[in-house]
């Protein structure tokens, strides 16, 4: 079994999800791989200055901005964090270097972003035949030095026909891109849909004649979702709600304890986000590729909100919903009553489930047969890269 190692990051969750979604989808594919799942948060520790001076992970301070919307001048925090990277980049490669040394990898696949020129630096450091790939777990690239690293010899898995595109425009050929058809789903998001999903609604305390919106905002939640379920309230719309709080126990209680005028349940962190999703009609939420993705899987038109407050990397997923006639895009949750409105209206509702069911994202059982093409087109290389060799010795 040839050992190859995922590595992630558990900063907001999608990471780690990718990466275990596409190791099963490995194992069930029966390839003759040994794939490790390794957290280079663990494994970077100690080089993580914020941990050092304020107890606090880099990974869970991420985490702790989304739960609680501090995300406002998130990018000038990302240059920070970039140059903070950039100032412990030589470190960062002795470190995992010595690692790879260790494990000895036969392929190196990256779901992280900042980090690529690090992972990439070491492992041709450790082993210059060996083949690294970054699996873009956002729908486009940001910026330099976010996922797309210039002038290295690696390999890229894109989800879209925009990342596609900067992956050209930063040099690389297309021997060295891969375009999956969207990004990485759990493969419990291809399972058989529940047989009735009315009565399955019932069963939630639900009613089975309203429009039924799912309320989510990511594996740790949002205070925004207090403020979105108040404004509905308020409002005269005949509609229901799920609302999923993911870890944020403290807004589930809030929920649970106020009184609505219509249906709604409420329920923590769940892996059974798909089943949620077939009971409802569209989803409420923040532009992230993972929310995102597995809305459209299951036919769920959505509403999210761009802003300042917007994580930049997630800012141009609102433009691909635009672009996708596959839901609402609003400046502000404020005005989330009239975005509802719009799209609960029968016909409107219609044109974007038609939308969202003409996606075929099939990425989670795409990749496999990609990383193995890899493989052999490395090996491939390194044979001829022998006869370059020999033959130069002869001469």
């Amino acid at each position: 079994m040839e050992p190859i190692e995922f590595c992630f990051f558990d900063a907001g969750g999608g990471h780690r999800a990718a990466a275990t979604a596409l190791e099963m989808s490995v194992r069930a594919q029966g390839l003759p791989w040994d794939v490790r799942l390794t957290n280079l948060q663990e494994l970077l520790d100690e080089l993580d200055i914020l941990k050092k001076h304020a107890g606090i992970r880099i990974q869970d301070f991420y985490n702790t901005m989304l739960r609680t919307g501090w995300t406002l001048g998130s990018t000038q925090l990302m240059r920070v964090l970039q140059a903070v990277i950039r100032g412990y980049h030589r470190s960062t490669v002795r470190l995992l270097e010595r690692h790879w040394k260790e494990t000895q990898p036969g392929m190196v696949v990256s779901f992280v972003p900042h980090f690529n020129r690090a992972l990439y630096e070491s492992f041709h450091r450790a082993f210059p035949e060996r083949p690294f790939v970054t699996v873009l777990t956002d729908v486009a690239d940001f910026p330099e030095h976010f996922w797309i690293e210039r002038n290295q010899q690696q390999y890229f898995v894109c989800g879209s026909k925009r990342a596609v595109a900067q992956a050209h425009e930063r040099g690389y050929t297309d021997d060295r891109i891969f375009r999956a058809s969207g990004m990485i789903l759990h493969p419990r998001f291809y399972e058989a849909p529940v047989e009735n999903r009315i009565e399955e609604r019932k069963l939630l305390g639900l009613r089975s004649d309203l429009p039924t919106g799912l309320v989510l905002f990511g594996g740790h939640g949002s205070k925004a979702i207090l403020e979105i379920a108040g404004r509905l309230d308020r409002s005269p719309l005949a509609l229901q709600l799920i609302v999923i709080c993911g870890k944020n126990d403290k807004l589930a209680a809030a929920l649970r304890a106020r009184k609505f005028r219509f249906p709604i349940f409420v329920e923590g962190f769940t892996t059974r986000v798909n089943y949620y999703m077939q009971l409802a009609d569209f989803l409420i939420g923040k532009p992230g590729p993972g929310s995102l993705s597995e809305a459209l899987a299951m036919r769920l038109p959505v509403i999210v909100e761009r802003n300042a407050w917007t994580l930049p990397q997630e800012r141009y997923n609102a433009d691909w919903i635009l672009e996708n006639e596959v839901g609402v895009v609003l400046h502000s949750f404020r005005d989330i009553e009239k975005a509802v409105a719009q799209i609960i209206e029968p016909a409107a509702l219609a044109r974007y489930r038609g939308n969202t069911a003409a996606m075929k994202n099939q990425a989670v059982f795409e990749i496999p047969s990609f990383l193995n093409k890899i493989l052999e087109q490395s090996r491939a290389e390194a044979v001829v890269n022998e006869h370059v060799v020999f033959a130069d010795r002869l001469s």
